[in-house]
């Protein structure tokens, strides 16, 4: 499999984006059938570039993670880049997580400090873990043999008490530990990206800032992980929810209209890419790409 650093430079070099998917660990065998056999196959008719595997609040899904990114390269072909948390893991549980993802000849590796379990309440750093992200990128650059993504807050870091461009400093610093590319949380005014953007180049960090986008599905869910994650709905996206109500077609197509126009202007203004948090679903995602005139959509 193929590292995504190299992805990025030669998707570069051709003048391309790079389009990946998100998939999390489903909680039920039948979510795990429904992500393997119906979702994942009908998205890489899109031919996204890597796709990627979340890890669960507290470390609550290593070893499905590690399967299900096994499974994607395995069985679909795809390079696939596994979540790593510092939550709930000594620093020698964090290693041979490594050592088991190198054995399954997995190279990409998303370095978080992660959420602490339950997904609520404050990090609390493991005894003989890690206590910040940047340590653990430090940690997988010296076992080299990966490529290290890091995440990137367009608003801050929820839990940045200094601001956003104190948040965003840290990023540089993570990022100079060696990592090799930045994929965003989510974010809907694209306002927030180019102000992040641009502090970081100014800043001096080269490396790719990939825009994470999410499809609006439901308007109580959206709701529900914007106030989680710290992220922001614009009022004009607040007051079209509002008067669709309950219309959940309304919404999902709304959701398709929405990210569609993001995507098309951040392509516009030459973003290295584009991340779909998919939820496991396609549908949506399918429609954006086909509207972008991206892939085999």
């Amino acid at each position: 499999m193929r590292f995504i650093r190299d992805i990025f430079r030669e998707k570069a070099a051709a003048g391309k984006p790079v389009i990946s998917f998100e998939f999390f660990p489903p909680k039920t065998a039948e979510g795990d059938v429904a992500l393997l056999t119906k979702t994942i196959p009908e998205l890489k008719r899109l031919r996204p570039d890597f796709c990627s595997v979340t890890y669960g609040a507290g470390g609550s899904t290593r070893d499905k993670t590690l399967d299900i990114v096994d499974r994607i390269q395995r069985e679909h072909g795809i390079p696939a880049m596994a979540h790593l948390t510092c939550v709930n893991a000594t620093q020698e549980e964090i290693h041979s997580v490594l050592e088991e993802a190198r054995r399954r000849g997995i190279q990409n590796i998303l370095a978080l400090r992660g959420d602490p379990p339950g997904g609520q309440g404050e990090f609390h750093k493991t005894d003989g873990g890690f206590e910040f992200s940047y340590q653990l990128v430090e940690h997988i650059r010296q076992m080299n043999g990966f490529s290290i993504g890091t995440a990137g807050f367009p608003e801050g870091h929820i839990a940045c008490t200094g601001g956003k461009r104190v948040d965003w400093d840290r990023l540089k610093a993570k990022v100079d530990c060696g990592a090799d590319f930045v994929i965003t949380q989510l974010f809907f005014d694209n306002r927030d990206y180019f102000e992040f953007r641009d502090y970081m180049r100014a800043a001096g960090m080269t490396v790719p800032i990939q825009p994470g986008i999410i499809p609006i599905l439901g308007a109580a869910q959206i709701r529900r992980f914007t106030q989680m994650c710290g992220a922001r709905l614009t009022p004009q996206i607040e007051a079209r929810l509002t008067a669709l109500g309950d219309n959940d077609e309304a919404v999902r197509e709304f959701g398709i209209e929405c990210a569609t126009a993001q995507c098309r202007e951040l392509l516009a203004a030459g973003v290295e890419g584009i991340h779909f948090y998919t939820l496991n679903k396609a549908h949506s995602i399918t429609r954006i790409l086909q509207n972008l005139g991206i892939g085999d959509a």
